[in-house]
């Protein structure tokens, strides 16, 4: 069975009602806790028992985040008239300059620039700083030189594999190669044999002897009706 809703109101039994806010009170602090390390928020937690025992939490110091939180209300009930707005956005923006200011003289400083006022102890914090920046800055470079190599050595296995490929290609271009001549040199021994047999037939019958030709004569021809014309020729004389 699912546990039942809680009526949200004063626990009359002592006994139940302390069990409940020892309970509660560890949750309370808890996502506190856990509010402050997640979101990165300044958390302050303050919770007086019904005996009047104190129990609180503070992500940084109770006292700071009292003085925020105070600061916070002033200016909150100073924002309220058009004066106060002026004073407090000027103050935001001198704070806002000051910081300009320091992010600047750091810069110089990191670029080796405005060193006369420091001291050996903030030499050695500047140093250790370029140091810690020079190291990062080394680690990417060398990832990146890796990941290069890495990338040439596989195009340099790619091209080797398709050398060996164009390889095995010409070396079964030559095969055939080799296979045509013999070819060819077969078809040529072949053609001398069959070139040589007209020879042996002019051998036989020279074809370069003259044969002579002579022409008969045309016979006269006597057929039934010359006769009979010769007749009635002379039967008519």
């Amino acid at each position: 069975m699912g546990r039942g809703k809680i009526v949200i109101r004063r626990i009359d039994n002592s006994t139940s009602r302390q069990v409940t806010f020892s309970k509660r009170r560890n949750g309370l602090l808890k996502k506190a806790k856990e509010l402050s390390i997640l979101c990165d928020a300044e958390v302050g937690l303050i919770v007086f028992s019904c005996t009047g025992r104190l129990y609180d939490y503070a992500s940084t110091s109770m006292k700071s985040v009292i003085d925020r939180y105070k600061q916070l209300k002033v200016e909150e009930h100073q924002l309220m008239n058009p004066a106060s707005q002026v004073k407090f956005w000027q103050r935001e923006a001198a704070s806002l300059r000051q910081q300009l200011q320091y992010l600047q003289e750091c810069h110089r400083q990191l670029m080796g620039e405005e060193l006369s006022g420091l001291g050996v102890k903030e030499l050695q914090n500047l140093e250790n700083q370029l140091e810690m920046s020079l190291k990062g800055v080394r680690m990417k470079k060398d990832q990146i030189l890796t990941e290069e190599i890495k990338q040439l050595h596989q195009k340099g296995n790619l091209i080797h594999q398709e050398n060996i490929d164009l390889y095995k290609k010409l070396d079964l271009f030559r095969k055939e190669n080799i296979e045509l001549q013999k070819i060819c040199e077969a078809r040529k021994s072949n053609g001398e044999k069959t070139s040589n047999s007209p020879s042996t037939i002019q051998g036989q019958y020279d074809l370069h002897i003259p044969i002579g030709l002579q022409l008969s004569q045309p016979q006269p021809q006597y057929s039934e009706p010359s006769t009979k014309a010769m007749k009635l020729g002379l039967q008519l004389h």
